[in-house]
């Protein structure tokens, strides 16, 4: 049976490595494992050891805090609402390119974005 501890901080690494745009085989090559390894993490089917995740933090550049931000706390519905769109790829492709986008272009962007969902 799966620990609820082990499927957050799985999908935490999927979040992550699909918000830099890295693949399961890419990030398996960085820690030394096969992918498959690397699915049975993100579905919280194994769960990580301390040492393997220090190697994937710094495989995806974050700190170790990072796969646990988040649990434990009572979460809301904007949390959950949050998880939910971070777990869907379109929304971190879009995420991706909207960070690939130079600040100035981004900021007219942003408010055009804004512009146009209030007008909805």
């Amino acid at each position: 049976m799966k620990h609820p501890v082990d499927v957050h901080v799985g999908k935490r690494i999927r979040q992550r490595r699909w918000l830099i745009g890295m693949t399961q085989q890419q990030l398996a090559d960085q820690v030394g494992i096969k992918f498959q390894q690397i699915q049975k993490y993100e579905t919280g089917m194994n769960r990580v050891s301390a040492s393997r995740l220090w190697d994937i933090a710094e495989a995806v550049g974050v700190s170790i805090s990072f796969f646990f931000d988040g649990l434990g706390e009572g979460e809301t519905s904007a949390d959950k609402a949050t998880a939910d769109l971070m777990a869907d790829k379109e929304a971190l492709q879009l995420v991706r390119s909207y960070y690939a986008i130079p600040e100035a272009q981004r900021r007219r962007l942003f408010d055009l974005a804004k512009v146009l969902s209030h007008a909805a």
